[in-house]
C-alpha cells in the first residue's frame, strides 16, 4: 500500500492530501530513510512523522485498504 494512503487509513494524519504533503516536504520517513508518498509500507516497517515541534513514531503492524474508525488503532503502534 502506498505511504499516503497508509498514513490516511490508519489515521495517523487526517487526510490524504495532507499527508502528500508531508512526504513532498520530507518530514516523513520509513525505516530511518525520507520517503515519498508512492513508497510501499509493509509490516514491521517504522514510520515516522514530523509534526512541527514533535515527532511521531509508529510501528505497521497490518496494512487494510479500509478500516472502520474503531478498528483504525489496530493498524499500528507506538513506539
Amino acid at each position: 500500500m502506498r505511504l499516503d494512503k497508509y498514513l490516511k487509513v490508519s489515521r495517523l494524519i487526517k487526510r490524504r492530501t495532507v499527508a502528500n504533503e508531508a512526504c513532498d516536504t520530507g518530514r516523513v520517513s520509513i525505516n530511518g530513510k525520507t520517503a515519498k508518498a508512492s513508497a510501499q509500507v509493509s509490516p514491521g516497517d517504522v514510520i515516522e512523522i514530523a509534526f512541527g515541534t514533535r515527532t511521531v513514531k509508529a510501528e505497521v503492524l497490518s496494512v487494510a485498504e479500509t478500516v472502520r474508525k474503531e478498528e483504525a488503532q489496530e493498524l499500528f503502534r507506538y513506539i
